[in-house]
């Protein structure tokens, strides 16, 4: 069978310096693509910085043959978004392929979560992911051409102990990839989003010590890599991996239950209908529920309607 490969293509690959950021990178120069390799450098509560880590990272990348360009710009500003996009486009004069990878953590219980840590953490994993993906999307939408990966987590799509701002940052991000799979779609521009799970600084005393050896960060890039292929057709989907563990996650919606509008429905009715309410049996993923979720909703109101 032919090799996945990605000759021609161009990445950038943010929090590159390190963990999964890093693994992502090395996979795809490894297969041909040239990469521009961002990390800010700094702490993993997102203080500091330098040039050190994506030096490394780049220098790895050219010892086994391949391309790459290092950038040391900060996701959470438009300016660096743009200067990132820019050091792309200068390098290699375009942009292919975008993998959302810089986050940082501040764990708190909700209780103690100050606004500095709320904001900060929100400002790199999504507004991060914004001022970042909207320079590449202008890009990929004149050269119709573009796949787009956010990583999310399942601290946001099921929840974590002290982990409020992680989560809602993290689940923040698969709106924003619902919207531009829609967005996207006539431009050939995919968006996914992957929950990973692997041994790094963000997870290194959250985990035991030889769950975070075992969970290597490369076990994860291969879904990563082949999500931003020419080869793979998906789009807005989420997808899990660790460990060798590949899977995929999705919101679902039940079949209801559809109550007469035409007059004033009660909270009795919604009692006495609780069990159909939260019943999942038969439910059903939607491609666009605005599409196809709301005619639910529509299909009842015309059924209360008075006769014209």
């Amino acid at each position: 069978m032919s090799e996945v490969r990605f000759d021609g293509r161009v990445a950038i690959v943010t929090g590159a310096g390190g963990g999964l950021g890093r693994a992502h990178a090395l996979l795809l120069a490894s297969r041909g693509a040239k990469v521009v390799v961002n990390d800010l450098g700094g702490a993993r509560d997102g203080t500091g910085g330098g040039s050190a880590m994506a030096d490394k990272v780049a220098e790895e990348i050219r010892a086994t043959g391949g391309e790459a360009t290092p950038n040391y710009d900060g996701v959470d500003t438009a300016e660096g978004g743009e200067a990132i996009v820019k050091t792309a486009l200068d390098a290699y004069g375009k942009v292919d392929i975008l993998i959302n990878n810089a986050g940082i953590l501040r764990d708190r219980a909700f209780h103690n979560l100050t606004e500095e840590d709320w904001e900060k953490v929100l400002a790199v994993h999504l507004k991060g992911a914004f001022c970042v993906t909207q320079p590449a999307f202008r890009v990929m939408r004149q050269n119709q051409y573009g796949r787009i990966v956010f990583t999310t987590s399942a601290a946001g799509l099921y929840g974590n102990f002290g982990q409020t701002n992680y989560g809602s940052a993290k689940m923040a991000l698969v709106g924003l990839m619902n919207t531009l799979k829609i967005e996207g779609q006539k431009y050939n521009i995919l968006a996914n989003t992957i929950a990973p799970l692997a041994g790094s600084r963000l997870t290194e005393d959250v985990l035991p010590t030889p769950v975070v050896e075992a969970l290597k960060p490369g076990l994860v890039s291969p879904i990563a890599a082949y999500l931003c292929s020419e080869e793979c057709t998906e789009t807005g989907s989420v997808w899990v991996a660790g460990g060798g563990y590949f899977s995929r996650a999705a919101i679902v919606e039940g079949k209801g239950v559809a109550l007469d509008p035409s007059g004033e429905i009660s909270l009795e009715q919604i009692r006495d209908n609780w069990g159909k309410i939260k019943e999942m049996s038969g439910a059903e993923e939607f491609a666009n529920a605005n599409a196809e979720g709301l005619s639910r909703i529509f299909s009842n109101l015309q059924r209360g309607a008075p006769a014209q």
